[in-house]
């Protein structure tokens, strides 16, 4: 082979080689969660004055900020490039309540999707094989004759490979991404992209994670004072 066809014959292998590694290779752990982690001045309490009790009940403390205590989770597709919109809303949220702690996260596919997502490099892998060896390989299915199509493909082997390898990739590339931008606020759902369709504003989602917020402050005073 000359070198244009060895050029087209290995660069395929080549990124079906590091497909493959890619694919079995374990990701990396996890950075350790910061949450339960933080460290905050034990500040000595002062004496309950039942005057200043129901005072003290209706008003957050201000230690550790509005949001100190409070966790919001952004899982999000991260094969679908929405890591900078994930990015810039965890920045906006930890900018508008201080203290509270934004976690980023991926939403994987779902499980067929996944599973189906590791056929595709077998799929580009068996092409390939054909349409270099075809004359070997099928005999040893049971095949003494090729069939029509693969004398039609073979007339353009390079063409046929590349178009393989490019499809397989786009196929891949649907089955990996979920399309999800879930936002959870003290693991309650306050957003989710696969029901809505789209992202949400910035304001938007300032406002939602306030209410909540709000709701769990009087949630949690009501309970202090039923007890």
């Amino acid at each position: 082979m000359d070198r244009a066809q060895l050029l087209l014959v290995g660069l395929p292998l080549f990124l079906f080689a590091t497909d493959l590694f890619s694919l079995f290779t374990p990701p990396p752990p996890k950075p350790p969660s910061h949450h339960h982690h933080h460290h905050h001045p034990h500040l000595p309490k002062p004496p309950l004055n039942p005057e200043t009790l129901d005072i003290s009940l209706q008003k957050p403390s201000a230690i550790g900020g509005i949001g100190y205590g409070s966790t919001v989770n952004i899982n999000f597709c991260a094969s679908c490039s929405y890591r900078g919109t994930a990015v810039t809303m965890k920045k906006m949220l930890e900018t508008q309540f201080p203290g509270i702690d934004v976690i980023l996260d991926n939403y994987p596919p779902s499980l067929p999707k996944r599973l189906l997502s590791k056929v595709v490099p077998v799929f580009q892998f068996g092409v390939i094989g054909i349409m270099m060896a075809g004359e070997q390989i099928f005999p040893m299915i049971g095949i003494t004759t090729p069939p029509p199509w693969y004398y039609s493909l073979r007339a353009n082997r390079f063409g046929s490979i590349a178009t393989a390898w490019l499809l397989g990739n786009v196929m891949q590339s649907f089955l990996q991404s979920s399309g999800a931008f879930e936002v959870y606020c003290n693991d309650e759902l306050v957003f989710s992209k696969l029901k809505e369709g789209r992202f949400p504003g910035e304001i938007e989602l300032k406002d939602i994670i306030a209410k909540t917020l709000a709701n769990s402050r009087v949630t949690g005073n009501l309970g202090v004072v039923l007890s």
